[in-house]
């Protein structure tokens, strides 16, 4: 198995712990080497924040882990492509390289609705490898959100915190 897989497989657990938590199921591990300094799963509806994603707690973990905001030796692993405000805090940390599982066709910022890591006329640009062990992090998406819409009823409208961005996406 390679590094790649090993993090986002960690990544994983902690999207994992935000369904349990009836969070939308995204977790992310940030890793300098070859260590996770910071760990973090969707929270918004716990902390009541709509800042608080798994990219933003895990990126302010590192960045107290190391007590700087400059994460120019680290990678960011990710379960689903970052949207625009997480994916302007990745460029805004320094972190050189961005790893995510599935790609977001409805927000994703980082190449599939826009590309905010790679703006050229930024002064720091990220390196993204979307798909990293995407089936596994899209299906715990999927499931999560086929159990809400049954728990609202079954009329297929999710009424909950978030929407479902692979919606439509098969499998």
């Amino acid at each position: 198995m390679n590094d790649d897989d090993r993090f986002m497989l960690q990544a994983l657990r902690e999207a994992r712990d935000a369904a349990e938590d009836g969070e939308v199921p995204v977790g992310a591990v940030v890793v300098c080497g070859g260590r996770v300094i910071g760990r973090g799963h969707n929270q918004r509806e716990m902390l009541h924040d709509p800042t608080a994603h798994a990219e933003m707690i895990a990126i302010t973990a590192a960045a107290g882990h190391l007590e700087s905001w400059r994460l120019e030796e680290c990678v960011l692993y990710v379960t689903l492509e970052p949207c625009a405000m997480c994916a302007g805090a990745i460029v805004l940390a320094r972190l050189p390289r961005l790893v995510f599982g599935a790609f977001d066709p409805k927000a994703g910022a980082c190449g599939s609705v826009l590309d905010i890591v790679r703006e050229p006329r930024f002064n720091h640009r990220v390196e993204p490898e979307g798909g990293v062990l995407a089936e596994e992090c899209g299906h715990l998406l999927k499931e999560f959100f086929k159990a809400r819409r049954t728990q609202v009823g079954g009329n297929g409208q999710d009424s909950g915190p978030g929407g479902d961005p692979l919606e439509g996406l098969s499998g």
